[in-house]
């Protein structure tokens, strides 16, 4: 049975873009990948989910279409297209060619036109044929064998859209009024003008008593009132609206299904422009997994005459080496008297890389299986631990005067790690540390940081994977106890090695970038430090989490019985559909309603609380979902948590996430614990001190201001802070023109709202919508903060002009952020960068300033005996369980290293707190 599968390239080239606009693929040369990988995985998944027969990918051609040429406005209010969409043209326009599908391109019309023609040529003959795109246009083009294949969007799975689907979803007659609808309500996407004042609901009604627009022209005399008027006004822009909208189906090209074929990719050349555009997963998936195989039909001459052809660069091999391609030495120490003369070889070394074999991925609880050692490049060595406790103690404890020799300075990837499971046998690893990871984060913290990945870009060479000693992921993959080590110790030996040659490239890179006093004296010493948190653990009240369980599921089953009584019947609150249905089609809370591309409601928590004053249930079902997603998250997943041998929770720092330099966590992410509401503050409630011991906190006060003040020199702001003033309340003083003393608890919110807005640039339509006040009164709400602080204006604007001109912006301490979306002139994507350019400064100084005061007060309670615990950190806070006996020092400790980690042109402050638990004593 023949498929034909037509897809248009720029519609799924944008989508793919956008998907990834706030986290975008950036590889090792800086290029933005996001839409060509976007875009193989769109293709991919069509080709092995849909198997079709036949495809083809249509381009719009360079140069003006018909449409252009018709009406010189159409489509001219779009943004000037993406820098970065024009550069991946050519590397998808590669890839296609590479995997010998047809390029379809005729100039002067549109793909949608080169679609049209071809899918109504096809349905004509009975072939099954799907037009791959998001537009709505393709609707009109819907019949038989014809059908609109939508590509996925969020969590929704890809769309299939038939005659009757389109019929329902545009609730018409026939697929072909799609046109007549589009040319009465217009299309702001491509400029067509449509009859100024007619929305869909409007169209809807004009189609279904007309029939079509030329019907409704001919009857004007039925209409009546305002729409009467608008029709016959605009007969002339509603006939060519239609004529805009209407997909051509006689572009002159003649459908060969032989030339559409699918066909076998040319591998080698698919290998090599995703190794170019360093798409190592897509390499695993496509050319290294498992694959459908296509119809295994030779390459064809191109039938149709009109395929673009840039031409390809002749076909290269594989340009990354691998361990049989190398002279390399590596031993397998297997036995007492080679692991004694192996530490005879270390304990004399500068230089050392490690690395660890382990029987799982939480060093708290993993055991070792082996330990590999290189210090020299191409040549290591790998110590088998065997399972029994004793003897694995015996092996660990003959290597334990290298792993604390503080003169040698040891190297790993994701050192962290390492360092912990090596406390599990009593082991302290002690000297200067370089963790490649670390290094890779600090000059490029946007990108991957895996070892498999540095190994690829920065030498040239393919690793040995995981996935070949012990299987694929899943219920069958084995651990790595299960493999005799004369089948690991290559793979072992190699991890050390490479770790090894990573450190002594990107040292150099390090200091070439201006980033080694960053990487030396803030991250590496954080490590120990984390680890000591992390191994720490904070304690749980799970009698409390229980009762609050207890307490929040009544909660919810109340408000289920309120909102069904609200609703006047019984519905699903859980699912968006059905909350979508009652809200805007039973209750009609509000006239026009937001809807999804697949034509159902939006109901995100955004949406909602903008409605929270349209009705009482709005309100319920925002409280119900709350307190669901607190239970979930927090409430009835932290118990499951808790570790059975220490009776704690043990929380991953993680320090190479975040590409503004702040610290994350995971298992469980302590960073998103609501602060705000009650219901939030019962989860902190439960996190608890050790028997005998106060919780005790520590936050930075306003440290984003501080830094704004010390950043931009602000005259006004640095008097604020130095005259120890209530900021928000000295910022509402000057833009209202009251005194200190005569400002009030409004006035101070607002200008509160203001001062941390205005860093993360908000803009007048953001902080009127956050203040719930309009436009003017936000305008001048801006207006008059900058003339407040006029030096916070200067600073944004030269953040802005220093950013253009590096093409990154860098922190108090050095820390860069690439901003390669900053000279754009598509003005969605270069805001955002713009944004980024003003806050990453102020948010990365205030990362790295609490990074310094953690490692300070952990030397100092080294150093001093401290027996008190430093336990979490979470945005500008440090928790810990301190000792009675040493409150007064541990305060005296914490506050001052906190407050002089950094000497600003403000005093930093930090306000501290005690109590039983984390919420008494924040």
């Amino acid at each position: 049975m023949e498929k034909l599968f037509l897809l248009d390239a720029y519609a799924l080239i944008y989508r793919a873009y956008y998907a990834f606009i706030k986290n975008p693929r950036i590889n090792s040369k800086g290029f933005n990948t996001s839409a060509v990988l976007g875009f193989v995985n769109t293709l991919e998944e069509v080709l092995r989910k849909e198997e079709p027969t036949h495809i083809g990918i249509a381009f719009d051609p360079p140069g003006p279409t018909f449409r252009h040429n018709a009406f010189a406005a159409y489509k001219a209010q779009r943004e000037e297209t993406p820098e970065v969409i024009k550069w991946s043209v050519t590397p998808i326009k590669d890839i296609i060619k590479a995997y010998r599908i047809p390029i379809l391109e005729i100039r002067g019309y549109e793909a949608d036109d080169v679609i049209g023609t071809l899918a109504t040529q096809a349905g004509k003959r009975g072939i099954n044929t799907y037009m791959m795109t998001p537009d709505k246009d393709y609707g009109q083009l819907v019949s038989e064998h014809v059908f609109m294949y939508r590509p996925k969007y969020g969590d929704k799975d890809f769309d299939i859209m038939g005659v009757d689907e389109v019929k329902e979803k545009f609730n018409i007659e026939s697929p072909a009024q799609v046109i007549d609808m589009l040319g009465l309500m217009g299309d702001t996407a491509d400029n067509i003008p449509g009859c100024p004042g007619v929305g869909e609901k409007t169209a809807q009604k004009l189609i279904a008593q007309f029939g079509s627009i030329e019907s409704l022209l001919a009857h004007t005399d039925e209409l009546k009132g305002a729409i009467k008027k608008k029709v016959e006004e605009n007969e002339e822009q509603i006939r060519f609206s239609k004529f805009l909208a209407t997909i051509k189906t006689d572009v002159p090209v003649e459908l060969d299904m032989e030339t559409l074929k699918r066909r076998e990719p040319d591998e080698k050349e698919l290998r090599r422009i995703f190794e170019q555009l360093e798409f190592r997963t897509l390499i695993e998936r496509v050319l290294n997994g498992e694959k459908k195989s296509a119809p295994a039909t030779p390459a064809q001459p191109d039938l149709f005459g009109f395929f673009t052809d840039n031409g390809t660069e002749e076909t290269k091999n594989s340009n990354l080496t691998r361990l049989d391609d190398l002279h390399y030495d590596y031993q397998l120490v297997d036995n007492e008297e080679k692991m004694r003369d192996l530490f005879q070889k270390l304990i004399t070394t500068q230089v050392l890389s490690l690395d660890t074999e382990t029987t799982g991925t939480d060093p708290i609880s993993a055991e070792l299986v082996g330990m590999s050692f290189s210090y020299e490049e191409n040549q290591a060595f790998y110590v088998p631990v065997p399972p029994d406790g004793e003897e694995a103690q015996k092996i660990v404890n003959i290597f334990k005067p290298v792993f604390e020799n503080e003169k040698i300075v040891k190297v790993g990837q994701n050192i962290k790690y390492d360092l912990l499971v090596l406390e599990n046998y009593g082991v302290t690893l002690k000297g200067k540390m370089f963790d490649t990871m670390i290094a890779h984060y600090v000059l490029q913290p946007e990108l991957r940081h895996g070892m498999d990945y540095l190994a690829e870009i920065y030498l040239k060479y393919d690793t040995i994977k995981i996935e070949e000693l012990i299987g694929p992921k899943g219920k069958n993959q084995k651990n790595m106890r299960d493999l005799p080590p004369n089948e690991v110790y290559k793979y072992a030996c190699e991890d050390a090695d490479v770790t090894l040659k990573l450190k002594n490239v990107l040292e150099g890179e390090l200091a070439e970038n201006g980033v080694k006093d960053l990487f030396e004296e803030i991250e590496m010493p954080l490590v120990p430090v984390l680890a000591y948190m992390e191994r720490n653990g904070v304690r749980i009240d799970t009698e409390a989490l229980k009762e609050t369980s207890r307490h929040f599921t009544a909660r919810m089953n109340q408000i289920e019985e309120e909102v069904h009584q609200l609703a006047g019947t019984n519905f699903n609150i859980a699912s968006p559909k059905q909350v979508g249905e009652i809200l805007f089609d039973k209750l009609k809370i509000v006239e026009k309603a937001k809807k999804t591309k697949s034509g159902q409601y939006v109901t995100s928590e955004e949406v909602l609380e903008s409605l929270k004053g349209k009705h009482e249930i709005v309100g319920k079902i925002l409280e119900h979902r709350g307190l669901k997603k607190l239970l979930g998250t927090y409430i009835d997943a932290l118990p499951q948590l808790i570790n059975p041998k220490t009776g704690r929770i043990h929380t991953s720092f993680n320090q190479t996430v975040t590409a503004t330099g702040r610290l994350s966590s995971s298992n469980p992410n302590l960073q998103n614990i609501p602060v705000r509401n009650e219901d939030g503050k019962e989860i902190r409630k439960a996190f608890i001190p050790d028997d005998g011991c106060e919780f005790f906190s520590a936050d930075y006060s306003q440290i984003e201001l501080r830094i704004m003040a010390h950043l931009s020199e602000d005259p006004h702001m640095i008097e604020a802070f130095n005259e120890e003033q209530d900021i928000h309340a000295a910022t509402a003083a000057k833009i209202y023109k009251e005194p200190l003393e005569g400002v009030t608890r409004e006035q101070r919110s607002k200008a509160k709202t203001a001062n941390f807005g205005i860093i993360y640039g908000i803009s007048v339509f953001g902080l009127a919508e956050r203040l719930n006040v309009d436009r003017k009164e936000a305008k001048a709400l801006i207006d008059g903060y900058f003339e407040t602080y006029p030096h916070v204006r200067e600073y944004m604007d030269k953040s802005i002009r220093s950013a253009r001109e590096k093409g990154y912006i860098e922190t108090i301490f050095k820390r860069k952020r690439y901003l390669p979306d900053i000279n754009s002139h598509n003005a969605v994507v270069r805001g955002y960068a713009e944004r980024n350019a003003i806050n990453a400064p102020i948010q990365g100084s205030a990362a790295d300033i609490i990074k310094v005061a953690m490692v300070r007060i952990y030397q100092r309670f080294m150093k001093e005996g401290i027996r008190s615990k430093m336990i979490l950190q979470v945005h500008d806070e440090l928790n810990f369980s301190v000792l009675p006996e040493e409150k007064e020092k541990v305060k005296q400790i914490v506050i001052s290293e906190m407050e002089s980690a950094y000497k600003m042109k403000v005093p930093l402050r930090a306000d501290c707190g005690w109590g039983k638990n984390w919420l008494e004593a924040h």
